[in-house]
């Protein structure tokens, strides 16, 4: 059979992008606790074939968060927005080392030209949340801290301002509890967007339930990435340009584990 010579040409991206689905779980499996383990050191193995460019792509990706961090206001919202979009470059430009091909420092980008529209859909989606949560703590915190600061203290400001402490605190435990559903939602939403070709919210709520089933893993995969951030940020935060690219690829790798059968 001929090729099509008048045919649109197709991005290399566009076949990075295309995972085998037969073994493709959907909702995700449980994984023993030690897996936690094992897909930091999944990521070390994918970070160790072509070190310089992970690094490239780990300050390039956070040159670009931090000049939007200096737009007033907009800068936060647009990061929230576009944060599933280069998470799902990350995954293409996994997904090609785990193919035996080579990282690119192109793969960063590769969100904006697969999917892009989910993707910034999921990111709305996580926006919208975290506004609603920390409206929420706002309004629970609001008389607290009018408290702390020393209004609304009566006879007996001192006693006030500990209550306030007090309401402060839990508002501050309340955003914490509520933004843990969040982060599960989004961790895996923008490669499930990328890869399985799901829409926002049925990727969170895949994600979701794939992390729910895989706690344990999860407080282990947190307790190991907590000692080496203590260790990463001790030489002059230097060990963050190996622990990012890690952390960042250690999504994918997680992802491989939780949503699709062992391979042979």
């Amino acid at each position: 059979m001929t090729t099509n010579p008048y045919a649109a040409p197709k991005a290399a991206v566009a076949d990075d992008t295309v995972i085998a689905s037969a073994d493709f779980v959907p909702g995700g499996q449980s994984r023993e606790a030690g897996r936690g383990w094992a897909w930091i050191a999944s990521a070390w193995d994918l970070f160790k074939r072509q070190p310089g460019l992970w690094i490239g792509i780990w300050v390039l990706m956070a040159v670009i968060f931090m000049a939007a961090a200096f737009i007033p206001f907009l800068g936060s919202l647009l990061t929230m927005l576009f944060w599933p979009v280069f998470m799902a470059g990350i995954a293409v430009g996994c997904a090609a080392l785990d193919e035996g091909k080579e990282l690119e420092l192109g793969h960063l980008f590769a969100g904006f030209r697969e999917r892009v529209g989910p993707l910034i859909g999921v990111g709305a989606l996580y926006l919208g949340a975290v506004v609603i949560i920390t409206l929420a703590m706002v309004l629970v915190a609001g008389a607290g801290m009018f408290a702390v600061i020393g209004f609304g203290g009566g006879d007996n400001p001192a006693a006030a301002a500990a209550a306030g402490g007090v309401t402060v605190l839990l508002a501050v435990l309340v955003m914490l509890a509520l933004m843990l559903p969040v982060i599960m939602a989004i961790w895996f939403a923008p490669t499930l967007v990328v890869f399985q070709q799901m829409g926002p919210l049925d990727a969170m709520k895949m994600s979701f339930f794939g992390s729910l089933k895989n706690i344990l893993p999860f407080l282990v995969y947190g307790l190991v990435g907590l000692g080496l951030a203590v260790a990463a940020t001790i030489p002059l935060l230097l060990g963050w340009l190996v622990l990012g690219p890690v952390v960042l690829a250690s999504v994918y790798t997680a992802y491989r584990d939780i949503y699709f059968k062992p391979r042979a």
